[in-house]
């Protein structure tokens, strides 16, 4: 009798792949997403609904994970991000958060195995987002990871893990400034040295005749000192391209879309920066609810928007 039920259950599984993979050619006709977000939402409302623990549901978001990026690759998506862990998730109780750590580091062991989702279809994985909040053991996990699928390069999945898209802005300012600052101390050839009458420290200009009381002017919006302009100064200047190229996000283009379960419609402070121009879809069904027909739907809505979001995007 088992193996009667082995053998109905391989079929379905068989027949279910061919329907799958015949359905991923039809809307392959069409343009399909080169990045799809996930914020994945639900897990513990899940495990609630199920009479469940938390962890139960969070296990359950995790096999909803895997199956919803083995439908992005079959159908030729090239990169996947999914919101893991905001940095607010560590203001929940502190066994919900142990357990999540837990639950994390033994997912990114798997990751490792050579039968994982990672190896069969060649995925480099990142893990985005501030990394030195995360317990050591996961950070060495998460830096194993990396590394270890650094050379794979038929898909991508990155994972934001104590990530807030502020925290994200905030670091790529800090970034940029400290760049400009090196490239100010390099140019004068050290961190303090005069140069036409200024004191440069740590690329901050400073005349060594300015009066006490003396009153910077503005120029083109600027505030230069005395009678020397940022022009003759040959200052370099902070460019939007200098903020993107610090980015956690860098590695991976703008995503096409954003999915977000349990029909919540708030980005939740995920990739404000990269989603100016993105369609957001917001099925009610929860995380580990959530299945390859949601994936198609969306998929469908995006190709049907395409040429519009393509003008958009010339605009911008």
């Amino acid at each position: 009798m088992e193996t009667i039920s082995g053998k109905i259950g391989q079929l379905y599984g068989g027949l279910t792949k061919f329907v799958m993979k015949c359905l991923f050619r039809v809307i392959s006709v069409g343009p399909v997403p080169e990045h799809i977000a996930f914020i994945m939402d639900g897990n513990r409302r899940y495990a609630k609904k199920q009479n469940e623990r938390t962890i139960a549901g969070h296990k359950a978001g995790y096999s909803s994970l895997i199956s919803m990026l083995g439908y992005c690759y079959e159908l030729g998506v090239k990169y996947v991000t999914v919101y893991a862990f905001s940095i607010d998730n560590f203001k929940r109780s502190p066994e919900e958060v142990e357990c999540l750590m837990d639950l994390m580091l033994e997912k990114m062991k798997g990751f490792l195995e050579h039968e994982s989702i990672v190896h069969q279809y060649g995925i480099r994985v990142y893990f985005i987002g501030n990394l030195k909040l995360l317990n050591e053991p996961v950070r060495v996990a998460a830096e194993k990871v990396m590394k270890a699928t650094a050379k794979n390069n038929k898909a991508n999945l990155l994972v934001c893990v104590a990530y807030t898209s502020c925290d994200e802005i905030v670091h790529a300012i800090q970034e940029s400034c400290q760049s400009k600052i090196y490239d100010i101390q390099t140019r004068n050839g050290s961190s303090d040295k005069k140069m036409n009458g200024f004191v440069v420290h740590g690329g901050l200009e400073e005349h060594e005749d300015k009066p006490k009381n003396h009153e910077a002017k503005p120029c083109n919006g600027l505030i230069e000192e005395s009678e020397v302009c940022e022009k003759q100064m040959n200052l370099p200047t902070l460019k939007l391209v200098d903020i993107e190229k610090h980015m956690y996000m860098a590695v991976a283009p703008d995503p096409d879309i954003v999915i977000r379960s349990s029909g919540e419609t708030r980005l939740s402070n995920f990739l404000l920066w990269q989603t100016a121009n993105c369609p957001l879809y917001s099925p009610t069904a929860l995380w580990p609810e959530l299945g390859l027909w949601h994936l198609v739907w969306a998929v469908l809505n995006f190709q049907r928007s395409y040429q519009y979001l393509e003008k958009n995007k010339k605009k911008i």
